[in-house]
């Protein structure tokens, strides 16, 4: 498979990867799978009650989307070390487009996944951000994108 001139350029600049990175990576990416099989089985209804009422899709079917998008950024974080900035890129990207559902859960006041306060809810919002740094972090593309800026 032939790769874009960013992204080779991208996967160049990152730096090798460490077994902290690595092992990083492998967790992040199994939470990932798990996450995205419980979207697809005894947690459906939890994650519909999260899909903002402003999506101009059906919430079922956006769950099971998001669980596939999910089980497939998951499998890759975890099994495919060699292509690992292109998919911490993709991971980021994912949870910062599915932050704006743990903003709206907490401004509509929408319990789901024991999340039944405002200050839980609000609490959540902190860990979004942790999640796109730990994505960032592990595959080595933060420090890509920080060495390509400077080239």
């Amino acid at each position: 498979m032939s790769r874009s001139p960013l992204i080779r350029s991208l996967t160049a600049r990152a730096p090798r990867s460490s077994r902290p990175r690595r092992a990083a990576a492998v967790v992040l990416g199994l939470f990932l799978a798990f996450a995205g099989t419980s979207h697809l089985t005894f947690a459906r209804d939890e994650f519909q009650a999260q899909v903002p009422g402003w999506v101009p899709m059906d919430k079922d079917l956006v769950v099971l989307l998001s669980g596939i998008a999910e089980i497939g950024l998951g499998s890759a974080l975890a099994l495919l070390p060699s292509r690992r900035v292109p998919v911490g890129l993709a991971a980021a990207a994912f949870f910062v487009a599915i932050f704006p559902g743990n903003i709206s859960q907490y401004v509509t006041r929408t319990d789901g996944f024991g999340l039944d306060t405002d200050q839980l809810r609000f609490i959540r919002l902190f860990f979004q951000p942790l999640l796109v740094i730990w994505a960032l972090w592990s595959t080595g593309a933060w420090q890509a994108l920080r060495n390509l800026r400077r080239h």
